[in-house]
């Protein structure tokens, strides 16, 4: 009765450590998977246009796609060392570290810059901004329309884009922005989008590649971004 009752007992405790060893097994392959299957949704295959999606396209105006920088397509951090104030042409009083999705940002400026004219809108200074969006634009010459703080409109500490100041005809242009209060005169214009702080799993961008397609089709893009009001809310 002894040696049954040990027995059961090893067996229920060889039984337990498989059971968690199994789950542990399981969630690394889940964890996996959902990894896979989140790189595999944002694929985009940008295919030939039918005759009849090309006449429509030539029917409407080229629309114009307003990138924001900072936690949108770019994340910077002080590199955390202080430095003491010199006189100009020597070292600076500190550096920002620019972190970017180095593929995604390629990626999607490659696709987007054959439906849009690219424009770069941030509140940063220009010195700052200009360097960035080089480095973005990586010789490309697809981010040649530049807008920095001085284009902004200073309002309750805010700093406000002003998109008539890119282009007069709102009907054609749409804001890509992680911060509402940036396009808050202009949110039947505006794409909400979370804020990017160097997660590199992080597909935000590339999710937005078919609404981006199907917009370029309409005569004005308001007709359907208004109806989007409610998900600036949201980031």
């Amino acid at each position: 009765m002894l040696k049954t009752r040990q027995c059961l007992l090893g067996i229920r405790t060889f039984l337990g450590v498989t059971s968690r060893i199994w789950g542990f097994i399981l969630y690394i392959l889940r964890k996996h998977l959902r990894t896979v299957i989140q790189y595999q949704t944002v694929r985009y295959d940008t295919l030939p246009l039918s005759p009849i999606s090309r006449n429509r396209l030539n029917a409407v105006k080229r629309k114009i796609l307003v990138l924001d920088l900072d936690e949108t397509l770019i994340h910077s951090h002080h590199d955390g060392v202080l430095r003491p104030t010199v006189r100009p042409g020597t070292p600076p009083d500190f550096i920002l570290k620019v972190n970017t999705h180095t593929s995604t940002c390629s990626e999607f400026g490659g696709v987007v810059s054959q439906w849009y004219e690219l424009v770069v809108f941030t509140a940063s200074m220009e010195i700052y901004g200009s360097a960035v969006a080089d480095k973005l634009d990586n010789n490309r010459n697809i981010l040649k329309r530049r807008y920095y703080r001085q284009h902004c409109t200073l309002d309750l500490g805010s700093y406000i884009k002003d998109l008539s100041v890119v282009h007069k005809d709102l009907s054609s242009i749409v804001i890509l922005d992680n911060s509402p209060g940036a396009y808050r005169s202009h949110p039947d214009n505006a794409i909400p989008i979370k804020s990017w702080f160097s997660d590199p799993s992080d597909t935000a961008l590339l999710n937005l590649l078919p609404m981006l397609d199907a917009l370029r089709f309409t005569a004005d893009i308001r007709s359907v971004l208004s109806r989007n009001l409610h998900q600036h809310r949201l980031w």
